[in-house]
């Protein structure tokens, strides 16, 4: 099976740190991954290096691989892989209106501006994205007056315009009240549904949808544990992983963790 995404002996240093330790693994097309582990336990520092934010400490003794490619350029990288992360949030979230956020996309922008061409083709894509994720009715309010969940989705509708067969997904639900949460959960559904890889970074069990079957946990850089869902997500292994007394439920094909008592 094609391999989408592949990190073999990879190590990262982050201001004087060692934020990935030899992280090897592997991620076939059409597998929904969860990547969970604690603030701190390398998650982020994973996503910059596959963004090409941060680079391998010894780069002749790791390989970086998306779709079996070692060099890649952003614009490749947008067509294949699409990356939805809070800061990309943030930075969508000016006053311009979700159709223009979504158009922007073709251009590498934040809203569209003089110079750009925007296509027939191009509006008719930015139209069917916002209106899979149920926002094409918002598509000319301006981001700054949308909800949070509202939002999220209309950013999510950005990363599909150039049809990637795969989104990585970074703490989709964060800062979210539970209304909005449920909305982009089900949006992450629907895409697992038609076929879009999904990878959902995260340190929240309830974002690990029920279509994700594989869960790669990180702690203090490293691979802490790998493998199916129900195995890994077990009180006793997310207590050693959080370092903190907790207890785990399922409903649902849904995963919740709280403190225990």
């Amino acid at each position: 099976m094609r391999k989408l995404l592949e990190f073999d002996n990879v190590s990262v240093e982050r201001e004087g740190t060692m934020a990935l330790r030899n992280v090897s693994f592997s991620i076939n097309a059409g597998e929904h991954v969860a990547i969970l582990g604690p603030n701190g336990g390398g998650k982020s520092t994973l996503l910059k290096t596959v963004t090409r934010e941060c680079y391998p400490r010894f780069p002749y003794q790791s390989r970086v691989r998306i779709w079996g490619d070692e060099v890649w350029t952003l614009f490749e990288l947008r067509a294949t892989l699409g990356i939805v992360t809070n800061d990309l949030i943030a930075t969508c979230t000016k006053p311009y209106s979700a159709m223009e956020t979504v158009l922007s996309a073709f251009f590498g922008s934040i809203g569209i501006w003089p110079n750009h061409h925007v296509t027939p083709e191009m509006e008719a894509k930015a139209r069917e994205v916002l209106e899979f994720f149920e926002v094409l009715h918002l598509a000319d309010r301006l981001m700054t007056e949308l909800s949070s969940g509202e939002a999220r989705r209309v950013v999510f509708a950005r990363a599909l315009a150039h049809d990637p067969k795969a989104l990585v997904l970074d703490e989709p639900t964060n800062s979210l009240d539970i209304r909005a949460q449920r909305e982009v959960r089900d949006a992450m559904r629907k895409l697992a549904r038609i076929g879009v890889t999904v990878i959902v970074v995260t340190h929240h069990l309830p974002d690990i949808i029920p279509e994700i079957e594989r869960v790669i946990a990180l702690k203090s850089g490293r691979i802490f544990l790998d493998g199916k869902k129900e195995d890994i997500l077990t009180g006793s292994k997310m207590q050693e992983l959080f370092a903190t007394p907790v207890a785990v439920d399922h409903a649902h094909g849904f995963y919740q963790m709280n403190l225990a008592d």
